[in-house]
């Protein structure tokens, strides 16, 4: 199992989310916000596609990184990821 990684490169988090087959996603919120999610074609209610511009803007607006594991224990690809802040 590889390590958690975490970045903030659009290209190291588009080409991840891209090698599992995701796609960009949000959950909105009340008012102007919304949540991040990678969209991997499960269903899930409320979840809607966004362009990968949308996405980024998102993620730089609120400070956000991308953490993402590479590899299972069984060094298959992971999808674990998660938006955590920054700092």
């Amino acid at each position: 199992m590889s390590e958690p990684l975490k970045t903030t490169n659009h290209e190291v988090i588009r080409a991840w989310i891209e090698a599992r087959e995701g796609r960009p996603a949000v959950v909105r919120t009340a008012g102007k916000g919304a949540v991040l999610r990678v969209d991997f074609g499960e269903h899930e209610e409320d979840l809607q596609p966004v362009e990968w511009e949308e996405f980024f803007a998102i993620l730089d607006e609120n400070e956000l990184a991308f953490v993402h594991q590479d590899l299972t224990a069984e060094g298959l690809p992971s999808r674990f990821n998660e938006f955590v802040e920054r700092g």
